[in-house]
């Protein structure tokens, strides 16, 4: 009997489902046969609705990936997935208070957030740029000067507008604009001759205009890098792991470049939009060698 109960106990030990292994998100996952995913219905093209109300997008795929690695994990095929919509003002709540188990969307992983939740290996680099019609043939931040730039007011864009325009004295007519439709409008109309605002956001609004074809999107930035990820509870060491490795072998295998062109470079559903945004050198680079720093100098391949 004692032999029966040793071998009984060294076996429990070593199964890697074993309850006594488990801990936050994965024993949840475990004891509720569901995993929750956060998503946004319009935070195109990372996470929103297509034609059939269906949730897609980028950062949803890859947090199937952790799904699949998470039912490899708990020897658990049959895990029911739920989507959940989500807002940007109570994203970060229901992570915290255990509604949702990951996050996908675009969510921008920084230094105030990461004391709240943690994100997971990065899966794109953003950074402020200026959208001009290509006729006006401006090119760099320092052809706008003397010109009309809108952004947003209170968005972190106009703040950085701001600062370029105080730094290299450019004599800018900022624009504050209420949101982004006024914000193109504006540029659309003449009534500014440039709309600053991060890139994918620009490409988007691009692609949903009347002539795409009349429209540039600036190489230089006014900010550095700045990582999306997606999100998942803090302290959860184990689960943080598993989405670490499940994204690192994701992108570390041609699938993401698979999966960055169906959703970034090719036509989209509902309305097969392309929003033309190449593969930055810098997010290939974070593919590469993958992080979920929340600091800009990480993904920076100038230094």
């Amino acid at each position: 009997m004692r032999f029966a109960a040793a071998i009984l106990s060294v076996a429990v030990l070593a199964s890697p489902a074993a309850a006594e292994e488990l801990s936050g998100t994965l024993q949840k996952i475990k004891e509720t046969k569901r995993i929750t995913l956060g998503y946004q219905e319009a935070s195109v093209p990372f996470s929103y609705l297509d034609g059939d109300q269906k949730p897609v997008g980028f950062a949803l795929d890859i947090c199937l990936r952790i799904v699949d690695v998470t039912k490899k994990q708990l020897s658990m095929p049959d895990i029911a997935v739920e989507f959940l919509p989500v807002t940007s003002s109570n994203r970060i709540p229901l992570m915290v208070n255990g509604t949702l188990d990951l996050h996908c969307s675009a969510t921008t992983n920084n230094a105030d957030r990461q004391k709240q939740v943690a994100f997971t290996n990065t899966h794109f680099l953003s950074a402020t740029r200026f959208a001009a019609k290509k006729a006006a043939k401006i090119n760099t931040i320092d052809d706008l000067k003397g010109k009309a730039v809108t952004a947003v007011a209170g968005s972190v864009n106009l703040t950085q507008l701001a600062k370029v325009n105080t730094e290299r004295n450019l004599g800018i007519n900022i624009q504050p604009a209420k949101d982004q439709a006024e914000a193109f409008l504006l540029l659309e109309t003449d009534r500014a001759q440039a709309y600053a605002l991060d890139d994918v956001q620009l490409a988007v609004a691009i692609a949903r205009s009347k002539e795409p074809s009349l429209y540039m999107i600036s190489e230089e930035t006014f900010s550095k890098p700045e990582p999306y990820g997606i999100m998942l509870r803090r302290e959860d060491a184990p689960f943080k792991a598993l989405a670490d490795r499940a994204t690192t072998e994701l992108y570390a295998s041609p699938e993401i470049e698979v999966l960055y062109k169906k959703w970034l470079q090719s036509p989209t559903p509902p309305n097969g939009l392309n929003y033309n945004v190449p593969m930055s050198a810098a997010l290939k680079n974070a593919f590469k060698k993958p992080s979920s720093s929340f600091d800009p100098d990480v993904y920076d391949i100038t230094k």
